[in-house]
């Protein structure tokens, strides 16, 4: 094998091959003047699994052969063609989409690098153009890998911190994932990258996060040996989005919404109800309205949104649901949380002064809640509770508010619970007796100052 590298639109010509001589070989090669930037990926496997990447060409290499190199440190190697097969490779071309798509099977670390896709211009000689560059990182389970979880709401901004390995440190990368496990590269005034210190750490800024910002995030670094490329992503990212809970009276109805990124017009999808340990499929959706015992799902593939009506709730339906897209694997983009409002209340009478102990119903995996309000919406801020509460203790379901010295101006409507809450009326009066009984002494006293005035001034 021989290798030229700096390319040039002079180093174009035929060259020949031969030994001691001999000339064997002829060699057609042509540089254009872009032949500097090739389409390239970055595509991510774990060991033992199936690589598949996609080679897009023009209409004029439609016929031509189909050809798969390998960059090495001091040479490229042809790994796949037509002619010649290495076994765990494969290619299928797919000439109505002008593609070809390349195939390893069984991938080890060792088929990591920097594959270059081509097209074998002529038979009989060594005349090759380059389409796509791809990086193959392979994900070895038994290495260690940042793993990193975010939640954000929707339009809110988000920081992601990323590592790095201390010797790459050549150029930062941040890329997200599509479905074909393709790390493409972000190009967005929304994302920006912030270097920090130390140089292993650096942050990437999200603002105005919508549902298309949703997904599988990877961060790395590209680093040179020689006069190679090879791109290392070391850091994964998990973005998901959070929509404000939705509340619901008990035998009444509630609505799910769930925007989606319109890429996934054409795909099902369907709400599921997560735990910590599982997740329940719900209903899946369909073109046109329809309707499955107590839940009506509709798809308006328009406005790309499907939304789920919940009718008869019960404390059963309240929990945690995820609106989630049906690709190779389903992927949940979408968190919100359904509040039922119980319609059992509690009404408290008090006299100030008075303590008061309220047992609210709780879950381990949901927020206590216990707010003075006219609905219970107002007591949640960007998903964060607004507690008043001045004491609790927690036991197995239930918490505890302790509320000593009650006021007057504590007399309210309360919400108490978690993903099941309870209407809390609350009445503080004044002790009567006390007040009959200062009222009487303020009359006597009245009454005994004017008689004493009086007296006085008959004296004079």
């Amino acid at each position: 094998m021989i290798y030229i590298k700096d390319l040039n639109t002079e180093d174009s010509g035929t060259y020949w091959i031969g030994v001691d001589g001999q000339w064997s070989i002829d060699m057609n090669l042509t540089v254009r003047e872009d032949s500097c930037c090739w389409a390239s990926q970055t595509v991510m496997v774990n060991t033992g699994e199936t690589a598949n990447f996609r080679c897009q060409y023009s209409q004029d290499y439609k016929t031509d052969a189909k050809i798969i190199f390998k960059q090495g440190k001091d040479s490229i190697m042809k790994i796949y063609s037509t002619w010649e097969k290495k076994e765990r490779f494969s290619i299928s071309d797919d000439g109505d989409k002008n593609l070809f798509n390349v195939r390893i099977s069984d991938v080890r670390s060792e088929d990591a690098g920097v594959y270059l896709c081509g097209v074998w211009l002529y038979r009989d000689s060594y005349s090759y153009s380059i389409i796509t560059a791809v990086h193959l990182n392979i994900m070895n389970t038994a290495l260690t890998h940042w793993w990193v979880n975010k939640s954000v709401f929707l339009g809110d901004e988000v920081d992601i911190t990323c590592q790095i390995p201390e010797e790459h440190q050549v150029s930062k990368l941040f890329c997200k994932e599509d479905e074909n496990h393709i790390c493409q590269n972000i190009n967005s005034s929304k994302v920006k990258l912030n270097d920090l210190s130390p140089k292993s750490v650096f942050t990437v800024t999200i603002s105005n996060v919508t549902v298309r910002d949703a997904g599988v995030y990877w961060c790395g670094a590209e680093t040179t040996e020689t006069d190679l490329t090879f791109i290392s992503l070391t850091t994964k990212v998990q973005l998901n989005l959070i929509m404000p809970p939705v509340f619901g009276d008990e035998g009444g109805s509630a609505l799910i919404i769930c925007p989606y990124d319109p890429i996934y017009k054409s795909k099902s999808k369907y709400l599921c109800k997560s735990s910590t340990t599982d997740r329940n499929p719900l209903i899946e959706t369909v073109r046109d309205e329809m309707k499955m015992n107590r839940l009506t799902v509709n798809d308006d593939m328009t406005a790309s949104v499907f939304t789920v009506n919940i009718t008869g709730l019960t404390a059963e339906d309240a929990g945690k649901y995820c609106c989630t897209v049906r690709l190779e694997t389903d992927v949940i983009y979408l968190y919100t949380h359904l509040i039922i409002i119980m319609n059992e209340k509690m009404i408290l009478n008090k006299r100030e002064g008075d303590d008061m102990s309220i047992q609210c119903k709780h879950h381990a995996e949901y927020q206590k809640l216990f707010c003075k309000a006219h609905k219970p919406s107002m007591c949640i801020n960007d998903g964060v509770s607004l507690q008043s509460m001045r004491d609790n203790e927690t036991s197995a379901g239930v918490f505890t508010v302790n509320i000593s010295h009650l006021r007057e101006e504590d007399s309210g409507k309360y919400w108490c619970g978690s993903h099941i809450i309870t209407k809390v009326k609350l009445n503080v009066t004044r002790d009567l007796f006390n007040i009959i009984m200062i009222s009487v002494c303020v009359l006597l006293l009245s009454k005994t100052i004017m008689l004493l005035v009086n007296l006085g001034c008959i004296k004079r």
